[in-house]
């Protein structure tokens, strides 16, 4: 009868422990990607742009200019289809990470996943900011036109608790910065 119990507590503590450490595989793509989204970002800005235009016969171009990105269509655009399951992207020109055009969206970050992944990404530019909505605890908002914010969100399990993860940057004084840690409400690690 003991080594009967002791099997059982045995199992019962290998069943949590399997389920933790599912948890952490799947929040650990999350972290892999916000972080992969940010410094994309942050390439994409410091990278030199020269403003499309037709010079007069006796005229100057523009000088060359840093930007950020505008915002990213998440991926997948319904938030339902990554409750508990995993979303496959879409390699099609204009859809999901392919999206976008050379100043906005997931094209101008040179950001793309084929990877099936758990999480819905996003990245906006000026508002609309997870963070924000969801008042994370002690996540910088970024200011103005010239912040960033790079974010997963999901529900691992399909039980109506999402857990998000952020990570946010803005312009300033010309050189962009980033919050040096990932946001999170409702980690399962």
């Amino acid at each position: 009868m003991i080594v009967v119990a002791i099997i059982g507590v045995l199992a019962a503590l290998a069943v949590v422990g399997v389920r933790s450490y599912i948890a952490t595989a799947k929040t650990a793509e999350a972290k892999q990607v916000v972080g992969a989204i940010t410094r994309s970002a942050v390439t994409q800005y410091e990278r030199d742009r020269a403003i499309a235009q037709i010079l007069p016969a006796t005229g100057v171009s523009a000088a060359n200019t840093h930007i950020l990105c505008d915002s990213a269509v998440p991926v997948p655009s319904n938030f339902t289809s990554v409750q508990g399951k995993k979303y496959q992207p879409s390699a099609a020109p204009g859809a999901d990470f392919m999206s976008g055009s050379t100043l906005a969206g997931w094209q101008c970050l040179g950001f793309a996943t084929v990877s099936p992944i758990y999480f819905q990404y996003s990245y906006q530019v000026g508002s609309g900011y997870l963070s924000q909505n969801l008042n994370l605890p002690g996540a910088p908002v970024p200011g103005g036109p010239e912040g960033f914010e790079a974010a997963a969100h999901g529900d691992l399990d399909g039980d109506g608790l999402t857990c998000t993860l952020v990570r946010t940057g803005e312009v300033r004084d010309g050189e962009i910065v980033t919050s040096t840690v990932l946001y999170t409400n409702n980690d399962p690690d």
